[in-house]
């Protein structure tokens, strides 16, 4: 009968190659979702002039909403609520739940409307009578195959509906409101603590 003993350094090759290949595989992972936010910056920075990223507002009640985009732009404030959802998405606007079925499987999450609207209403409180607007902006991953609910944008359509900025002299009459009110927003955020979105 032959003796089939393993030696005790293969267990070690082993061991080492299945660290190496988990850490490989976790920096590639890393190296994907920093340059996935990168991207993501770069798409707003061009339809805003300024931006500020995962902050708290308040909400009027005493308490904070989180915001993952807030922007300047030529139309005034835009608040974007960022999502990453991969298949086809089934939504509308009358509806509770909306559904999400891709890759073997399915499952629902709550409309995201009601809470733009939470998050456009707690913005408008702090800037007056500057124009408010809210995108739910969707990566590239999902579909809506019987159309997109309302203030839904998909991440390859956001510089179509906000071109790009010119960066030269603004000149439009209401720039200087625009600017005086985002200061004031800006004194009233604070930092989130909720994870970054990538799309």
């Amino acid at each position: 009968m032959t003796d089939m003993r393993i030696e005790p350094q293969w267990f070690v090759t082993a061991g080492v190659l299945i660290v190496l290949g988990t850490g490989g595989y976790m920096a590639y992972g890393a190296y994907q979702r920093r340059s996935r936010r990168k991207g993501l910056l770069a798409r707003l920075e061009r339809i805003g002039y300024q931006a500020v990223h995962q902050v708290l507002v308040p909400d009027g009640m005493g308490g904070f909403i989180h915001i993952d985009h807030l922007l300047l732009t030529p139309r005034g404030v835009l608040v974007l609520d960022t999502r990453r959802v991969a298949g086809l998405i089934f939504g509308g606007d009358q509806m509770s739940d909306w559904t999400v079925m891709g890759r073997g499987r399915r499952f629902t999450f709550d409309n995201p409307q009601p809470a733009l609207y939470d998050r456009i209403a707690a913005v408008k409180a702090l800037v007056g009578n500057v124009p408010v607007e809210g995108r739910l902006l969707f990566s590239n991953l999902g579909k809506f195959t019987k159309g997109r609910p309302k203030h839904v944008v998909m991440l390859d359509g956001i510089e179509v509906e906000f071109p790009a900025v010119d960066r030269g002299p603004t000149n439009f009459p209401e720039f200087a409101a625009y600017t005086d009110a985002w200061q004031s927003l800006l004194e009233n955020l604070r930092p989130s603590p909720h994870m970054f979105t990538n799309l």
